[in-house]
Formats: C-alpha cells, structure tokens, sequence
C-alpha cells in the first residue's frame, strides 16, 4: 500500500510539472523554422515514434468507433482514406506526393500496399532522415526537405497530391492550397485530411473556446487553423480548374485517437523510462494539450476534415 501511494505520488508529481512545463515555456508559430525545429526535436528525442510507431497521426476507428490497438488504427487511416479519396483503385507505379510526410509512415504504406510511386515531403530535415532510415531500399518511396509553400517540384507532376495534418502549421492557407494544386496532373486526385475550426461566421465562438484554440495553437506551432468550409474556398479560390470537390467530417471517427495518445505512455512505460527523464517530462507536457483537442473535438469546436477534388483536364 505503501508503495501504491508514493508510485501515485510520484505520477501526480509528474503531472503537475509537465502541466508547469506547458503553461510556462509554449511552442509558439514564429515562422516555419519554428515548425521545422519542434519537429526536429520530436524526431530526435524518438518519443513519438517510440509510443505511437510510424505513422505521427490519428487512427480510424470507424463509425461508431470500434476498439482497436492504436498503431494498427493508425494504418487502417491511410487505407481508409485512400478508398475515401478514392485513389485505392489507381495503377501501380501512380506518382504520389506526401505533403508533411512525418517519419514515411503513410508514404510507405502506400507504396508497398498500393504500388505508387511516393515522394514525401517535410519542412524537418530530421523527419527526411529518419524516414529514410526506416524505409526498405527495394521500396518505390523516397523523401526530401521541403517547405510546403514552395515545392521544389514542377508544374503538374504528380498523379496524387496526399496530405494529412500538415495545414494547421501554414499560416498561408491560400498558398498552400495554391501550391497543392499547382504540381497536380490534369486528372489527377487531392486527397487531404486535416485538423480544422468549427466555422465560426456561423456561430461565434465563446471566451472558454477562445482559449482553448489559442492553446492548441501555441503548443503545438500552429499559426491558425483554417475551417472545412474555409479551406474549401481557398480550394475554390485557386487558379487551377477543379471537379468533383466534396468534404467530409471524420471528427467521430478518429476521435478515440486522442486519449489512446495518453494510454500508450501508460501501456509502455518502460519505452518511456528508457528514453530517461527529460523525454519523460516531455511526454508528461503534452497531456494537458491532447486533453484539450479531446474536449475540443468532442464537443464540436474542433473538426477533422476531408477534401478530395479532381484537376480538370482543361
């Protein structure tokens, strides 16, 4: 019994000074440098990729959600939204570009399941590394640094333009929309899914919610996010000719996601000692944060949205 207390003790000690580390020293926007650095660190110090495997997203769990181990969701969400996009029935040999590739998680799915031929992109050169690491040579899947707002890329390259959670760290919503497009084929598929807004010229937000979204943006380097809808104008707004473009919401389906972030420190504790206190304390600063986007999500303020539009031949 004893030992119980002073082992809860100890946690909520824990707790508290990742809850002080996170009021105290925020990771705020100040530019993409600030992104490319956050990142950088997250890669180095191996605790995202040692709790959460490969792929740095959200899982799909389905609606109504369906209990499932959290890294084998994580996959279940490229071929979840590859059918949504529908690009699961594409050639073998399809060129791809991942936008905010992470460590490759989603860029070797997707060439070892559907036979692309991927390039994926990150503004952290630590990520490029890593995932190069990680990647089999026989694998048609290759990375390269690179800032989102100018793709060292010609025009209308890429049969498929991929990018999952990466526009919330653009404060450039209309550039990144433009430079999306811009290395589209004439009939090739966008395919995104991000974390977004609830649209607030619909329904203001209130002083609670306000904070909450000035905290999910300081913490995690993100300048602003954008709305389903608004992201769709700035779509719309491009000078590349669109069909067939649609939305839709997976806030329900990737919802588990957040607290399964928490759990996989609880469930692999010794992953988190052996990484030694300072990653610890780390991953103690980041629950307050994922709570928050739990709540958020949860209740409506924040949504995760779906866009997939066809290049127009003309």
């Amino acid at each position: 019994m004893t030992l119980l207390l002073a082992l809860l003790g100890l946690a909520l000690l824990g707790l508290l000074i990742g809850l002080l580390i996170w009021y105290l020293l925020p990771r705020r926007f100040r530019g993409s440098q600030s992104v490319a650095s956050a990142y950088d660190q997250w890669t180095q110090d191996q605790l995202l990729e040692r709790l959460w495997g490969e792929h740095i997203h959200l899982g799909f769990y389905g609606q109504p959600p369906q209990q499932r181990d959290f890294r084998v969701a994580k996959q279940d969400f490229v071929d979840a939204l590859a059918c949504w996009g529908e690009i699961d029935q594409l050639p073998a040999g399809s060129k791809v570009l991942d936008v905010g590739c992470g460590i490759g998680g989603s860029s070797r799915r997707l060439a070892a399941h559907y036979g692309f031929d991927v390039l994926g992109v990150s503004i952290s050169a630590a990520q490029v590394e890593r995932a190069r690491q990680l990647t089999p040579a026989e694998l048609s899947c290759r990375f390269q640094t690179m800032d989102a707002l100018q793709l060292d890329l010609p025009d209308g390259c890429m049969d498929v333009v991929w990018t999952v959670e990466c526009a919330p760290h653009i404060a450039d919503k209309q550039g990144f929309a433009n430079e999306l497009l811009r290395v589209l084929k004439p009939g090739g598929q966008l395919v995104a899914a991000d974390w977004n807004q609830r649209d607030d010229r619909r329904r203001a937000f209130s002083s609670i919610e306000r904070w909450v979204l000035e905290q999910l943006r300081v913490q995690w380097a993100h300048p602003a996010f954008s709305s389903i809808a608004s992201f769709r104008d700035n779509l719309e707004a491009s000078n590349t000719p669109l069909e067939g473009l649609s939305t839709g919401d997976w806030s329900r389906e990737t919802l588990p996601s957040w607290w399964e972030s928490i759990w996989e420190g609880a469930r692999r504790p010794g992953t988190m000692l052996s990484l030694g206190p300072r990653a610890v304390l780390k991953g103690l600063r980041e629950i307050p944060t994922l709570v928050l986007m739990d709540w958020a999500f949860r209740g409506g303020l924040m949504q995760f949205g779906l866009f997939r539009a066809t290049r127009c031949h003309r």
